[in-house]
């Protein structure tokens, strides 16, 4: 890899649910090993408006079930006064909360991410395939 060069790799997957949190963080980490980056950011971005990237807890899936219904509470799937004629505005509503992207350092070719934490895609109307995933290495100078 040349000095200074910003690397562009894009990751599909699949979900099996209408809402669910897969854990992303590997492929992240393999596109770093790959590019032989020791320093700099990883952006990570969906490239949909119903999929959505966090950066959460790895090791109890609770937080994930807990998350989920959370966001279930605030944005219900269905709600009478919604116009959107896809049926799916409480999709839209939850990537926005959560947001399209996550931008994380990484130091020693690895990830700047605390014990319990890791990269996830959040899908909010599932069960889709192919969900792509931008994954953008930035060296620093």
């Amino acid at each position: 890899m040349e000095r200074g060069m910003h690397m562009i790799n894009t990751i599909s997957v699949d979900t099996k649910k209408r809402d669910e949190m897969i854990d992303i963080t590997n492929y992240v980490n393999e596109i770093i090993d790959r590019t032989g980056m020791k320093e700099g950011l990883v952006v990570v971005q969906s490239l949909h408006t119903t999929a959505g990237i966090t950066v959460n807890e790895n090791a109890d899936p609770d937080v994930k079930t807990d998350f989920l219904r959370r966001l279930d509470e605030l944005y219900p799937w269905h709600h009478t006064s919604d116009l959107h004629g896809e049926g799916n505005t409480a999709a839209h509503l939850k990537t926005s909360t959560v947001g399209h992207s996550q931008t994380v350092i990484v130091t020693n070719g690895e990830l700047s991410l605390g014990t319990w934490q890791g990269i996830y895609l959040c899908e909010f109307d599932g069960p889709r395939s192919r969900r792509q995933v931008t994954i953008k290495t930035i060296p620093s100078e």
